[in-house]
């Protein structure tokens, strides 16, 4: 009997947690929110109506499917208010002492054949399933950004992670329309693997003087056709993220090749993270973005 997924739950209302909400309400999912805060849970739910509502007015979906999928989404104020779940995904921000608590917390309250996913960008899965009592029902389910327009998803078992699990994942994620790229647990798996390294070439190709932040992004859209630059990029995907998935493929594949460039740690030192926070290797406080370099 395969284990089939009906209702899920998401930690974490931000950006990735708000925006695997949307699109599986839109694909007829029970959706249970949770956060920290209530206000950060509220605030979750305000975003998905927003953009919903762009997607209303581009015709992309109809006013009712909104209305139906904003029906299916409600507020998990607590942990336990996850109970019922058959799959719980952790959204959560990419530091993997706060995944592992999620995790132990998360344990106590689900049901015992509920799957436990993570959608971290880096770490190791078969690390954060050891913390479970159900390594077996512990599985990567790795979304982009943004969830809505973004069409991968990667998919990630761990050491131990069961067959049935990965079938009633793999299912759940074409439901929601989505593509599978299957990746072995090694730090970052395929997409940051790849692209970080990227852009932290870029961050020392500005931090050797090689040319300067316009420099670098134009060569990179005009000239290897990539839709935004480099730099852009990293101040779009937040400074402090790109700077832990570095990290991680440093320490976790020992070779200096990933070490980060000491430009981006001098930027996340100074609260310089990208568009959250205004300022990053463009300052966006005025009417167009400006070059911080």
């Amino acid at each position: 009997m395969s284990f089939e997924i009906k209702k899920l739950g998401i930690i974490g209302a931000g950006q990735m947690g708000g925006g695997i909400a949307h699109v599986a309400a839109l694909s007829g999912f029970d959706v249970l929110l949770h956060d920290v805060a209530e206000d950060r849970i509220n605030s979750g739910l305000a975003t998905i109506n927003g953009n919903m509502s762009r997607q209303v007015q581009k015709g992309a979906i109809s006013e009712d499917a909104k209305k139906a999928a904003l029906d299916k989404i409600n507020a998990a104020p607590t942990l336990a208010d996850l109970g019922t779940c058959d799959l719980v995904i952790e959204a959560a921000s990419e530091n993997e002492t706060i995944k592992r608590k999620i995790f132990q917390d998360l344990t106590k309250v689900v049901k015992p054949d509920a799957i436990l996913a993570s959608n971290t960008s880096s770490i190791s899965i078969t690390r954060l399933a050891s913390v479970t009592d159900r390594p077996e029902r512990f599985i990567g389910i790795h979304f982009m950004n943004p969830v809505p327009v973004m069409q991968l998803v990667e998919l990630i078992r761990g050491i131990a992670t069961a067959d049935d699990t990965f079938r009633a994942s793999e299912t759940f994620i074409r439901k929601l329309g989505k593509t599978i790229t299957m990746s072995e647990d090694f730090p970052a798996f395929i997409v940051n693997r790849i692209l970080l390294p990227m852009i932290n070439e870029a961050i020392y190709t500005l931090y050797e003087g090689v040319g300067s932040v316009d420099a670098i992004d134009t060569a990179m859209r005009l000239g290897a056709n990539h839709p935004m630059g480099p730099l852009q990029l990293a101040d779009f995907i937040g400074l402090d993220t790109c700077l832990s998935i570095m990290q991680v493929l440093y320490e976790g594949l020992a070779d200096s090749k990933y070490r980060p460039c000491p430009l981006l740690v001098k930027y996340v030192e100074a609260g310089w993270l990208g568009r959250k926070t205004q300022r990053g290797f463009y300052d966006y406080r005025g009417e167009k973005p400006v070059p911080t370099r």
